[in-house]
């Protein structure tokens, strides 16, 4: 069973850095989710595991408990799906996924007999001679996975792979892309900076900010629990509202959180509303700062109002550093 090991992994390019001190653990079976805003290292860990560049001098990777941090790429028996599918545009869906495994030197008849069954798994067999610009977003992606899943990989990396698709579309896909690559034997370790997306697929998080990790967990251990207000501001949508600084202290409040209250709370003016379906978002100009609060669609809300919360549902952190401060709820 595989188990993919990061210690201590780094990478600097130009002075900048682009990973620091990153140490994560992927299960056999496991997906998890690097997850961060752009330019935060997602994509650059990959790389690094991947093979496709080195880290820094004492970062290592292991895989299945083997040391692969030296090996070429080519070795490492992992397979990635980038972002743009990287198919080849003229050769139809049998050449694409025909030529790594020809490469390889599988026999042609077990050639044959694995193409067929992985079209037959993500229902490509009636486009097997379509070339890639006759597929649509989800047909090419579907069939970069085939290629991917092919290689019977001891360790599976994603990089943004449905970012090129529309929102309907990503949402139809996820769960077919979360029976296909979770519970199987090898670790699969997947980049977006698409919080739902994340959350659908993976069974684990791992935030990362500016090439340093923030923390890892379930979605709900770090929507719940977080351990920085990075964490806490970064997950969650709409966003959660912070309360200015106050004795070294900073107050957190998520919008579903918020409540119109008959007395105490904060005096409060509705600014504008947006409707979500069967909810909606109103933006309140408060004594305190503006504020979002995310209520069912039939609630009536007027001009005026009091926002109160209960105190459970509080986030604290230090004003100074970003940390969570506990047991202030």
């Amino acid at each position: 069973m595989s188990v993919l090991e990061l210690r201590q992994l780094g990478r600097r390019v130009g002075g900048r850095t682009l990973l620091a001190d990153l140490n994560l653990r992927v299960e056999a079976g496991e997906c998890l989710a690097l997850l961060g805003p752009s330019g935060c290292g997602k994509t650059t860990t990959l790389r690094l595991v991947a093979g496709l560049e080195l880290p820094e001098q004492g970062g290592r990777i292991l895989l299945g408990g083997r040391d692969i941090t030296e090996e070429p790429a080519g070795r490492r028996r992992v397979a990635m799906v980038f972002q743009s599918y990287a198919l080849y545009p003229h050769l139809n869906v049998t050449g694409n996924l025909a030529l790594g495994l020809r490469v390889r030197g599988v026999p042609p008849q077990e050639r044959e007999r694995r193409i067929d069954a992985v079209l037959e798994l993500l229902q490509l067999a009636e486009l097997r001679e379509r070339r890639p610009a006759q597929l649509s977003g989800g047909q090419r992606q579907r069939l970069a996975l085939a290629r991917a899943l092919l290689r019977q990989p001891a360790l599976m990396l994603l990089d943004e792979p449905m970012s090129n698709l529309d929102a309907q579309l990503r949402e139809e896909l996820r769960p077919e892309l979360r029976r296909l690559l979770c519970g199987g034997e090898a670790p699969v370790l997947y980049v977006t900076h698409d919080q739902q997306e994340a959350i659908g697929l993976a069974d684990r998080l791992a935030v990362l900010e500016a090439g340093r990790l923030q923390q890892v967990g379930t979605a709900r251990e770090l929507y719940e629990k977080p351990h920085n207000r990075f964490v806490a501001t970064f997950l969650g949508r709409p966003a959660l509202n912070l309360l200015p600084p106050r004795d070294g202290r900073q107050l957190g409040l998520r919008p579903e959180h918020l409540r119109p209250v008959a007395e105490g709370g904060l005096a409060a003016r509705l600014q504008r509303r947006e409707w979500w379906g069967s909810q909606q978002l109103l933006w309140l100009e408060s004594e305190q700062g503006d504020l979002r609060m995310l209520l069912p669609a039939a609630h009536a809300c007027p001009d005026a109002l009091r926002v109160g919360w209960e105190r459970h549902h509080e986030l604290w952190f230090d004003a100074a550093t970003g940390e969570r401060l506990q047991g202030l709820a």
